[in-house]
């Protein structure tokens, strides 16, 4: 139910005129399923490289060749996966110009990605996390959880 929710969020960052969501294994396939259920687009599932055996393919799923592509991935930090697995895709002719992230952890990610023509759209971001939790703390930053008791020692 969660990461219904989660797609739910995601699905109007999904930019008009995509054709496929492709997902990164291994955080990006459980998001890109739920939001192919969103959205109704067809998903691929991408791997950090091809497989030597079975279909030997690096995408599998939907086709991605000559197809406007949106990449989804759970978190990105320095975006390196995605330039990988982007250039990957781009060589048979997918048409790849966002990412879309479940959270942008704000360390550089974006930067490298804007450097390989790829926007990166993210639901939350690391500043939003840290707005929340401050919010969400009582005065004096102490958390609001209270410790477990300690089982009692029965005498011997």
């Amino acid at each position: 139910m969660l990461l219904d929710e989660i797609a739910r969020q995601m699905a109007p960052q999904v930019p008009s005129g995509t054709e496929v969501l492709a997902g990164l294994e291994m955080g990006g396939i459980p998001v890109v399923t739920a939001l192919g259920r969103q959205t109704g687009l067809p998903c691929a599932f991408v791997r950090k490289r091809a497989n030597p055996y079975g279909t030997c393919s690096l995408a599998e799923g939907a086709e991605v060749e000559d197809r406007r592509v949106l990449i989804v991935e759970d978190v990105v930090t320095s975006g390196g996966q995605i330039v990988l697995s982007t250039a990957d895709l781009r060589g048979p002719g997918a048409q790849v110009g966002e990412a879309l992230c479940v959270i942008d952890r704000q360390q550089g990610g974006a930067d490298a990605l804007a450097a390989q023509n790829i926007e990166l759209l993210s639901l939350l971001t690391a500043a939003d996390l840290r707005a929340a939790a401050a919010a969400e703390a009582p005065p004096g930053g102490r958390s609001r959880r209270r410790a477990r008791p300690r089982p009692r020692r029965l005498p011997r």
